[in-house]
């Protein structure tokens, strides 16, 4: 019984903040990360016409293993512009105050904390933990996209900077065959089966995406452009990217 209460009183507090951070209210404070050039290359972005380019910003959502990270990171490097992807990951956790490995596990992804409430009441963040870090990954985002021109990969990104008018949004997805056999060559064998993975991680993204934006992700209507990459080619799927700008 007293369990019960425990988990009421626990809970009913946690889904009012959700919705207010949900609606976009700041809550956080901190400054933006600025990564510095390689090299001794301009700090200046890459412009066809031969001149600095307009301000913008590409966010490049992606299915597990489809390489939609390795594609970002191609994209930035030929446009001489930061790829956010782990330095993002250190920034949220700077700004929240909450451990790396916590904010790469929740930051886009979801468990089963929804459905366990016990469990989650139990552990050392809770669900609220993870409203903390949206709120966090929210502000280093428009931060960052404030800043300079930039790839963002996930996190949500391309809903979190949907009102800019220089925004490309970008979703890479492939074929399961394709994806399997990806993230055995690149991450190696694990337990569960390449399919398993696949399926388990891109449901928990789902997951996320649509508790925090209300919004199906991968949904072709809701981006820009989407890439096969599977069919296309990882290296022909950044060739594009980069065409668009």
């Amino acid at each position: 019984m007293e369990q019960a209460v425990f988990a009421a009183c626990f809970f009913a507090p946690c889904f009012q903040y959700s919705k207010i951070f949900k609606a976009g209210i700041d809550f956080c404070g901190g400054a933006c990360y600025n990564k510095g050039t390689k090299g001794g290359e301009s700090s200046r972005p890459y412009d066809k016409e031969g001149s600095t380019m307009k301000h913008r910003i590409i966010t490049v959502s992606r299915e597990f293993g489809s390489g939609g990270r390795t594609i970002a990171k191609e994209v930035a490097e030929r446009l001489r512009i930061p790829c956010y992807d782990q330095e993002l990951i250190e920034k949220v956790a700077e700004e929240s105050g909450f451990a790396k490995e916590y904010i790469a596990e929740h930051g886009e992804q979801t468990g089963n904390w929804l459905t366990n409430a016990f469990a989650a009441a139990a552990s050392y963040y809770g669900p609220i933990g993870r409203d903390f870090v949206w709120m966090a990954q929210r502000k280093v985002i428009l931060e960052l996209a404030e800043k300079h021109p930039c790839v963002i990969v996930g996190r949500c990104a391309d809903f979190i900077l949907r009102d800019r008018a220089d925004l490309l949004k970008v979703f890479i997805h492939a074929d399961p065959a394709f994806r399997a056999d990806r993230i055995v060559r690149v991450y190696g064998e694990r337990e569960d089966s390449p399919e398993k993975r696949i399926r388990d991680k891109d449901k928990r993204r789902m997951a996320y995406y649509r508790y925090y934006t209300d919004i199906d992700w991968g949904v072709a209507k809701n981006y820009d452009i989407c890439l096969d990459s599977g069919t296309i080619g990882i290296d022909r799927c950044a060739d594009i990217i980069f065409s668009l700008f």
